[in-house]
């Protein structure tokens, strides 16, 4: 499993989501992205919709429904391999 931090800003904005809101999004994570992610030898699966933010490099952006959208970024490796 990737390793992850979050900043104040998602700290705010997930507490505003409802309860389905949030169970959605865990469910896109564990289920999609994370599994995409162990296999960097095939591009994000097409419904994630994964992009670079033009605008600052480094920075994506995902989307996975009409208003699920996220922003991030890949860090530094924490545990090796």
């Amino acid at each position: 499993m990737p390793t992850f931090e979050t900043t104040p800003r998602f700290e705010r904005d997930w507490k505003k989501l409802s309860e389905p809101r949030q169970a959605l999004f865990r469910k896109v994570v564990m289920e999609a992205f994370v599994l995409d992610l162990a296999a960097p030898e095939r591009p994000f699966r097409p419904g994630l919709r994964v992009k670079g933010v033009t605008a600052h490099p480094g920075v994506f952006e995902m989307t996975w429904d009409s208003d699920g959208r996220i922003s991030f970024s890949y860090g530094e490796e924490q545990i090796p391999g």
